[in-house]
């Protein structure tokens, strides 16, 4: 596949960002988080995993970023803002860019939405890396409010629930208790990560599947549950999560059983986006992952 930046022209009229770097032998589709990020997050991933080993493919799904951004408050674009399209629209860009028996790795919301393509789709990956996601919203939702209760105060977290019931969150008292708790569970070192000068998270798509922020979960994705079906991803599946992640690691673990090849991984003060947090140990694991698969070494554990 050639290297660099490309916009894919989908079925829909709408246009995508991509870009590849690398022209190794194995190919990674990586997915982003948010939903409404963006694929900042990955664009050191093939220097650090060796771009004559590793091909990284990463693009800006609808409404993010690079891509476009329909106004989706209007009738006619509501329809895409649904888990059918980003799974619909992923196998799309696959077939574009060529990809076949190719590693996919999703982060956060890119987890989730990628293990819905290894459960549709599995017979075209290679291998599977789920990042900071688990297979069900329901044990999110409890672990989120469980960090929350045990980092702040009791009345600190009753004013949250005043604002969030309210829907004032707007309010700045509010929003430095939210960064205390990203500072502890999303990102725990966040100069270390991609910056820009604007505010590029695409708000209309991220409130309307998770709300507003990662300690709120009123979205659409309420209710979504991969449990009983998680069991039939049968590729080689490496977990890897940040040792403060806001996923509930005991769920990860219930998770490394129940995948019949699964590796679960920690990354050392690393929160939810732990290969900023901690590249030397997140790259080690990942790379250590992608070896074992193509040596055709890979064990469980």
């Amino acid at each position: 596949m050639a290297t660099g930046t490309r916009l894919l022209q989908l079925k829909n009229g709408f246009h995508l960002f991509t870009r590849t770097v690398g022209h190794g032998p194995i190919k990674l589709l990586c997915l982003h988080g948010g939903p409404g990020s963006n694929h900042t997050e990955f664009e050191n991933f093939a220097a650090e995993l060796g771009e004559d080993r590793v091909q990284v493919t990463m693009y800006d799904q609808l409404g993010s970023f690079f891509s476009d951004q329909p106004d989706f408050s209007l009738p006619e674009n509501q329809h895409y803002l649904t888990l059918d399209y980003y799974l619909s629209e992923l196998e799309e860009v696959r077939q574009q860019l060529g990809l076949d028996q190719f590693y996919l790795l999703g982060h956060s919301w890119g987890g989730l939405l990628a293990q819905e393509y290894a459960l549709k789709y599995g017979q075209h990956l290679k291998g599977l890396v789920v990042m900071s996601m688990i297979d069900n919203i329901a044990e999110y939702t409890v672990h989120i409010n469980a960090l929350r209760a045990a980092t702040l105060t009791s009345s600190q977290v009753a004013y949250m629930q005043g604002i969030e019931h309210a829907e004032a969150f707007d309010d700045p008292e509010y929003q430095a208790l939210v960064d205390v708790l990203n500072r502890q569970f999303v990102c725990r070192h966040p100069e270390k990560g991609p910056r820009q000068l604007v505010a590029t998270t695409a708000t209309q798509v991220y409130n309307h599947f998770q709300g507003n922020n990662e300690f709120v979960m009123v979205g659409t994705l309420n209710g979504w549950d991969r449990r009983a079906d998680l069991h039939k991803i049968t590729v080689p599946t490496l977990l890897t999560f940040g040792e403060y992640d806001t996923m509930p690691l005991a769920t990860a673990r219930r998770m490394q059983q129940t995948l019949p090849q699964a590796r679960l991984v920690l990354t050392p003060d690393g929160g939810h986006c732990h290969s900023i947090d901690n590249p030397p140990a997140f790259f080690q694991n990942l790379g250590q992952y992608l070896q074992d698969v193509e040596h055709n070494q890979f064990t469980a554990y």
